[in-house]
């Protein structure tokens, strides 16, 4: 049986919108229902969130990006969060995860989904755990009851898509904390864990998963199951307690395959370089080709300022080998919660990393992109160049003062691309940039 069969929600989004999503994806509409029917694509849209854009994830869709807002504990604006939203659609991102932990988190999340049509995805962990530590409680100190309440309230709110930590164990987690340099940096993964030395039970996500499977059915809520043990610096990336939560995740999203739920794979932070390829290549191995959605991964760890560039390194190569969601990573990372500008960087390294993973794929829309560029910088045609460009703005800005020129202000009369044209060339008399 297939998803589709199973999920009546999924199936009518498909067929009201598959014409239009094939023709973005440049795929046949049967690909795509193949696809989707065998969870190794999945579709954003959970129909209470008015206007949502249906959004593909998987092979053979186009590499999406994902931007991360909300609110923390030391910082609390609202406003700058709702402008985030906004500008992270406006720099091309695909889809928005709220992971905001202080204010009114329902009414945030309600601003968010009514501001913004891209698929919104969630961590209820966090309201779970901002509700305790809001009263004097411990961040652990939530029941099973409330879980399952607190994950139906965000899926009849318009939640697309939720970050659900099923997947880590008391084993994984006794794992995580014994042997690791940085133990369990996961936020979900790390309260999980708390949860479960406090009440000496298991994780109950995970005892409570068939009843999470039915909530999430009944509006089309894709699960992205979360990656609690996930390696949080490179020495950690690749141990037991990653490995074991993985083939973990590969089962239960068999058994909601089974039951018609959507689910993607959360996948590594902190990788070396030179274990990406495996690292990826074993996750989609264990999880049965199912959409891959990976934060980074950082390719190094000394990068504190620059981590944006450290996430599209490694971005770019889990791209290549198989993922198909990128989480991005701005210069705050580590450091401080995103401003706007940190988020529009954050955006474009992404995309960069998976533009350059497309055209390496040969993938024919992103190899057309390329050439288009490289025939424009050829003509010197910089309105071309412009709309080939990841990110116009920047370049209409770096470009202003010399908009009026046909060469950039690098080479000027000695541009390389017009030095064999036989064009007269005049070199100015004095140049206008050059110190008094």
């Amino acid at each position: 049986m297939s998803i589709r069969s199973k999920n009546p929600i999924c199936s009518s989004i498909l067929r009201n919108h598959l014409a239009a999503l094939a023709e973005a994806e440049g795929l046949a509409p049967q690909t795509i229902e193949a696809a989707v029917d065998a969870g190794t694509m999945v579709v954003l849209a959970n129909p209470a969130h008015k206007g949502v854009i249906p959004t593909l994830i998987g092979q053979p869709a186009t590499v999406k990006v994902n931007a991360n807002i909300g609110t923390s504990m030391f910082v609390t604006d609202v406003a700058m969060e709702l402008d985030k939203a906004r500008l992270a659609r406006k720099a091309g991102a695909h889809a928005l995860m709220d992971l905001s932990t202080a204010g009114d988190l329902e009414a945030i999340r309600r601003d968010i989904l009514d501001a913004v049509p891209l698929p919104l995805g969630t961590v209820p962990l966090y309201a779970l755990a901002q509700r305790h530590v809001s009263r004097g409680g411990d961040p652990s100190d939530f029941t099973e009851d409330e879980i399952l309440a607190e994950i139906a309230a965000q899926a009849a709110a318009g939640v697309d898509f939720m970050t659900l930590h099923c997947g880590i164990t008391r084993r994984g987690a006794h794992l995580a904390a014994a042997g690791r340099v940085t133990g369990i940096v996961s936020r979900g993964g790390s309260i999980l864990g708390r949860w479960m030395r406090r009440h000496d039970a298991e994780n109950p996500f995970l005892t409570r998963y068939d009843d999470i499977l039915d909530i999430c059915l009944a509006h089309n809520v894709t699960i992205s199951l979360g990656d609690g043990l996930r390696p949080g610096c490179g020495a950690d990336a690749g141990d037991g307690a990653q490995w074991e939560e993985v083939i973990n995740l590969g089962e239960l999203a068999r058994r909601a395959k089974a039951k018609g739920v959507q689910t993607m794979i959360e996948g590594p932070g902190h990788v070396p370089l030179h274990l990406v390829q495996g690292q990826i290549q074993g996750i989609k191995r264990l999880t049965d080709g199912a959409p891959l959605y990976v934060l980074g991964p950082l390719t190094t760890d000394c990068a504190p300022g620059y981590d944006h560039i450290a996430g599209a390194i490694g971005g770019a190569l889990a791209a290549y080998f198989g993922a198909d969601f990128l989480c991005y990573l701005t210069p705050a990372e580590h450091l401080t919660l995103p401003a706007p500008d940190d988020v529009w960087a954050g955006i474009k390294a992404s995309l960069v990393a998976a533009q350059s993973a497309e055209t390496a794929l040969g993938r024919p829309a992103a190899v057309a992109r390329d050439l288009g560029m490289s025939q424009a910088r050829a003509a010197l045609d910089w309105e071309a160049m412009t709309g080939f460009a990841l990110d116009p703005e920047l370049v209409r800005t770096r470009r202003a003062k010399h908009s009026q020129e046909k060469e950039c202000a690098m080479c000027g009369a000695l541009c390389a691309m017009r030095m064999m044209t036989g064009d007269n060339f005049q070199c100015p008399e004095k140049d206008k940039d050059a110190p008094q």
